[in-house]
Parts: C-alpha cells; structure tokens; sequence
C-alpha cells in the first residue's frame, strides 16, 4: 500500500514540475514574441507594453505572442493545472478502493 502511495505521490510531484516548467518556459517564449505600439517598451516583469511615463499599460500583441499566451492559459488554473485538485483526489480515491478491495478478497482465505 505505501509502495503505491509513494509512486503516487512521485508522480504527482512530476505532475507539478511539468507544469511549472512548462508555464516558465511559455511565460519567457511569449515575452520573447511579444510586439508593442511604437510608444510604449515591453516590461518583462509584468508582461505588459507601458509608455514612457510608465502608466497606460496593454496587452502586447502579434500572432505568435497571441498564441503563446493562450497555450499558457491552458497549462495554468483555466487549464491543466485546474483539473489538479481533481486528479489527486480520484488518484487517492481509486488507490484506496483498490486496497479495500484487496484485502476484502484475503479475509475468506485465512
């Protein structure tokens, strides 16, 4: 029982690097992409295109940044990331059961 704890708790440790690694690196590629109004610079630290003055921000905009930033929204909590709390419990559910199960079948045996 604590082997298939200790694989679900690997694979769910997994689960959260792929996503954090995976957001980082889109967040970065995006910014890469991003294209801004002839006045305004790009913020790397909020993301978004500012003026001179620094206020006034927008969303930068161009296709690849546009696409970029909709697979980010994917992977993040509108995405994969929101159907964590879900698979964990499911995960957890479904190991117990199985055990349950298991040792139900053993108790006419012995």
């Amino acid at each position: 029982m604590f082997d298939q704890l200790t694989a679900l708790g690997y694979g769910i440790t997994v689960f959260a690097i792929v996503l954090g690694v995976g957001t980082v690196v889109l967040w970065n590629f995006g910014l890469t992409q991003a294209e801004c109004a002839t006045d305004y610079h790009l913020n790397t630290s909020s993301g978004y295109c500012t003026n001179a003055s620094g206020g006034d921000a927008t969303t930068p905009t161009g296709t690849s940044y546009t696409n970029v930033a909709y697979l980010q929204t994917q992977m993040g909590t509108t995405g994969l990331a929101g159907w964590t709390p879900a698979i964990i419990a499911i995960s957890v559910g479904i190991l117990f059961l199985g055990a349950f199960m298991i040792k139900g079948g053993r108790k006419g045996r012995y």
